[in-house]
């Protein structure tokens, strides 16, 4: 028995429990092997058309013996291959092939670099042999072993080139059942999963009785070879891309846009990415995981990369193929890989571009996009403290009071900037972007300070997102134009208010600290309305206490001076007067989405009753009797009719 070389016995430690922790890829593994033999005889047969074969990977289950054998017609190794290949962990033939042929031309890509992915078969087996004939020589040679100590290699037979590698399974134990690798039904799914786009024919046979009952054996081709992200642009057809999406993703629904891209430069990928038609039910909960396919030339390496998507665009499913990693590179590994980080980036940018072309020639898809997906988007202009707003303003979207449907930002400002200053006062200043913010946009309708806005031509912009303001807050501006939430508590002039300051002063007295109170220009039928100054809006105070933080917003109880329940106040006596300020400022809680407060029932009731004692007390006008005609004398001599006062 010959011995591993460099630690071998470690290192195979190390690959079986460490670099390989899903012991289902073994078979991947064995399968992109097999195919980079069958890629280096037919690199050899381009100048030799005598080593020209029916390139193939075949797969058979023997239950009995508990064998998995995976078979190839590729280029072969001899009994010095056989060792220093498989006798040395870490040893590449592929890389020793890649080294010896780089000064001929060629397009092929041949998937293993590191030599490290046969030995992932010792996670499920507890021997393996490879019986493998070279091309060109007449003997074949047997190497084996348990993966403990060493191995053997001996003379062995088999008629043509090609290699055979045979693993027999581990016994079952309490928690690990290596029988499933045993069941066809789950080789198949695995080669569906991680081997479908190798592009050679990988065949399970299939046993079946002619008419002379004679077993006879044909071959059924498992993987579908193709991937459609290799076509060309022009070769890709909607049907296809919706039908292969739909089987990839389990959607019935078609996808609402498609990007495909090709990349060569410093890192070679093809990606093609869907945007779904609508969130996955699973999307804004903890379980959501996102993530693209990751593959090595039609080899999965990772189902679920989500390093190459940031999290705002989560939502968008695909796959990228690149020739550049390794199929046995980690997740930790991939995390750090400057060549993932190209590839993240670049589908970035590209995903954006996309998007603003989208939204400059085809609107409404775009608009459908975003309809789906824009709270995602603004979380992205939001999160890591911003550091994306710059790139993702131009893409958000929000309801336009005026023009009533959804604008952008830039579109709003251009509307804004084209309508003529209402005085020479406001000529050169920039008007700000104004905006409420409510949980609806009927909610927001409702505002009172939204009168004041329309009555003066100006448009809102309806903030639904609990995190717009917070947008807001982060832009402060765009190009110039401050955003500005009607419901701040901006003041009205004092020449407005000259006259009404005593009255005011008593307002505020009897709300005890609940709120300030001034006058506004906002309102016109409303008397009231309830609005902040600071740095804390009336939507971030309920924002942050929804969170459990008890962030008070500094109130403001803003006052429409020409309304006549505001005039009539200052004639009411004091107990009239109270109950008015309170149902006013209730009256202001309730547009605003808050919950009324408990006195204010009662003070309805007291208001009530004394408009009830305001009418009795009124005088009543008595009509001066006229003298009755004769058919009224003679109708009350007939039946006298007894007058009562029911007050």
């Amino acid at each position: 028995m010959k011995e591993f070389k460099a630690q071998s016995k470690k290192l195979l430690d190390l690959v079986v429990n460490s670099i390989y922790v899903n012991r289902e890829i073994f078979l991947r593994e064995l399968i992109s092997n097999a195919s980079d033999a069958l890629d280096k005889r037919r690199f050899m047969s381009l100048t030799d058309s005598a080593l020209s074969a029916d390139f193939g990977i075949e797969l058979k289950i023997d239950k009995t013996a508990r064998t998995i054998t995976v078979s190839d017609n590729g280029v072969g190794m001899n009994d010095k291959e056989l060792e220093d290949n498989l006798g040395v962990i870490a040893a590449s033939g592929t890389e020793a092939f890649k080294k010896a042929q780089q000064d001929k031309p060629s397009d092929e890509q041949l998937i293993g670099q590191f030599g490290v992915g046969f030995y992932s078969a010792f996670i499920v087996a507890d021997s393996v042999t490879v019986i493998s004939k070279k091309v060109g020589d007449s003997q074949a040679y047997m190497w084996k072993s348990d993966g403990a100590e060493g191995f053997d290699i001996t003379p062995a037979e088999r008629v043509d080139a090609g290699t055979d590698v045979i693993l027999t399974l581990k016994p079952d134990g309490d928690e690990d059942k290596y029988s499933e690798f045993l069941e066809e039904w789950n080789i198949r799914k695995l080669v569906k999963k991680y081997s479908d786009y190798i592009r050679y024919p990988i065949r399970i046979p299939v046993s079946l009785n002619d008419d002379s009952d004679v077993a006879v054996e044909k071959y059924d081709v498992v993987n579908s070879m193709t991937p459609v992200w290799k076509k060309q642009k022009s070769e890709l057809g909607e049907n296809e891309l919706e039908e292969f999406y739909k089987h990839t993703y389990h959607d019935y629904r078609a996808p609402l846009y498609h990007v495909a891209t090709r990349v060569e430069g410093a890192v070679d990928y093809t990606a093609l990415l869907f945007v779904p038609s609508e969130p996955s039910y699973d999307y804004l909960t903890k379980d959501f995981k996102r993530g693209l396919s990751l593959y090595c030339n039609g080899v999965l390496i990772m189902e679920r990369c989500e390093e190459l998507v940031p999290e705002y665009l989560g939502f968008i499913r695909g796959v990228v193929d690149t020739p550049d990693l390794a199929l046995n590179i980690s997740r930790e590994t991939l995390q750090h890989d400057r060549r993932l980080v190209a590839i993240a980036k670049g589908l970035e940018k590209k995903v954006l571009a996309e998007f603003s072309k989208l939204l400059k020639n085809d609107r409404e898809k775009y608009q459908s996009i975003f309809e789906q997906f824009g709270k995602a988007i603004k979380f992205g202009a939001y999160s890591d403290f911003g550091a994306n707003k710059d790139k993702l303003k131009d893409l958000l979207m929000y309801y336009s009071d005026a023009q009533a449907k959804l604008v952008t930002l830039k579109e709003y400002v251009e509307q804004l900037e084209n309508k003529a200053p209402l005085d020479d006062a406001e000529r050169g200043k920039k008007a700000p972007v104004l905006y409420a913010c409510g949980e609806t946009t009927e909610k927001i309708s409702m505002l009172p300070q939204l009168e004041g806005a329309r009555e003066k031509g100006e448009d809102v912009l309806y903030f639904t997102d609990p995190v717009d303001e917070f947008i807001a807050r982060m832009l402060d501006s765009y190009d110039g134009h401050k955003f500005e939430n009607i419901a701040s508590g901006k003041d009205a002039s004092p020449a407005k208010t000259r006259g009404y300051e005593g009255l005011l002063k008593r307002m505020e007295q009897k709300l005890d600290g609940k709120a300030a109170v001034t006058a506004t220009t906002k309102l016109k039928s409303y008397p009231v309305c309830l609005a902040a100054k600071g740095e804390v809006s009336l939507e971030m105070e309920r924002i942050m206490e929804a969170m459990g933080n008890a962030v008070k917003a500094e109130r403001v109880l803003q006052v429409n001076l020409d309304h006549p329940a505001i005039k009539n106040l200052k004639n009411l006596p004091d107990g009239m007067f109270d109950d008015t300020v309170t149902v006013l400022y209730n009256e202001a809680l309730l547009a605003e989405g808050y919950k009324t407060e408990p006195d204010f029932l009662p003070a309805i009731n007291r208001l009530l009753g004394a408009l009830r004692g305001t009418e009795e007390a009124r005088p009543v006008k008595v009509a001066k009797k006229k003298a009755p005609t004769a058919g009224a004398k003679k109708a009350s001599s007939e039946k006298p009719v007894e007058q009562k006062n029911d007050e």
